[in-house]
């Protein structure tokens, strides 16, 4: 049975917990990052009985599953639907598209999401985040029945997205990197080897002020988690706790013109002009995050045996 682990903060230091219903068993493993608690503390969390369930889950603050130390890495262009509101054929992806986000745009899952002053463009990207359970120092061959042995669990990701600067400077880096642009959580939830095979089954819906905008299957990736692991291995080194986000489906405020515009836009217009006119026809587009704006996020299947929790966010003007 699937886990909730929680990080949270009540009366002192930050803790870690198991999630029962609305409560919360606490852990005394003082683990002080996520590579802690996940290299020496999941035994623990799995042995967690409701019984030992002590604290109101509404009497705590959160804080990130995933500590400020670990990598987070990305996954873009990962799902077709993705790919074709961006503007691109899907059956032409040819590659698994790799970035990193700073750490420190990581939050609590219900954390005001601050938009700079300079940004006008503020998008969201609901994704499944992977936490790595073990080290990967060098490259490996990961099965898709093999998720159990390299992986610890996995968390919601919003991957929040400044269009206006990560488009038209081609920085994914800068345009999602800014303080508080990483909200996860609210839960890491530990699997079972039964329970991975489970992931295409996860069902990702994001709100923005309760409209739906997201809404599909992690089993729709391009690149499985499976295959993103082996690539990732062969790159650099894995620890345990770093977070994988893994692509967003469509939905986004951020939508490729039409054809027209777009051949006119390659071949007609200087670059400069070509996202002068990106930015001003964005100004107009309602879908888009505005201060005020709150964004709701979940994964879960549809039968709830797997729930990974619920993010509550609002836009707020920095």
């Amino acid at each position: 049975m699937a886990v909730k682990v929680i990080r949270y903060i009540h009366g002192g230091e930050p803790s870690w917990g198991v999630v029962h219903d609305r409560r919360i068993a606490p852990l005394s493993c003082g683990a002080a990052s996520t590579a802690d608690f996940v290299a020496n503390d999941l035994e623990a969390a799995w042995r967690s009985t409701p019984d030992q369930a002590t604290l109101p889950l509404d009497g705590v603050s959160l804080l990130p599953t995933i500590t400020s130390d670990r990598q987070f890495l990305c996954q873009g262009i990962n799902y077709a639907s993705h790919v074709r509101e961006s503007g691109m054929d899907p059956d032409k992806i040819g590659f698994n598209t790799l970035f990193t986000k700073a750490p420190s745009c990581l939050a609590p899952a219900d954390t005001d999401v601050m938009r700079p002053a300079h940004v006008r463009l503020l998008d969201y990207e609901i994704e499944l985040g992977l936490v790595v359970r073990k080290p990967l120092t060098g490259a490996v061959h990961v099965g898709p029945d093999q998720l159990h042995e390299f992986l610890a669990g996995v968390t919601i990701v919003n991957d929040i997205s400044a269009r206006d600067i990560q488009l038209p400077q081609a920085q994914f880096y800068k345009g999602k990197s800014y303080r508080s642009f990483g909200p996860v959580g609210p839960y890491l939830v530990l699997l079972d080897a039964d329970e991975w095979r489970r992931w295409p089954d996860l069902h990702m819906r994001l709100h923005v002020n309760g409209q739906p905008r997201q809404d599909a299957y992690c089993g729709d990736m391009i690149f499985k988690p499976h295959q993103t692991l082996a690539e990732l291995s062969v790159l650099h080194d894995l620890q345990p706790g770093d977070l994988v986000a893994t692509g967003t489906p469509a939905g986004c405020a951020a939508r490729a013109p039409g054809k027209l515009a777009m051949w006119v836009s390659r071949h007609v217009l200087s670059e400069a002009t070509k996202w002068r006119a990106f930015i001003k026809k964005g100004l107009s587009n309602p879908a888009y995050l505005q201060p005020g704006d709150i964004m709701t996020a979940s994964i879960r299947t549809d039968d709830g045996a797997i729930d990974l929790g619920e993010q509550r966010n609002q836009v707020v003007a920095a």
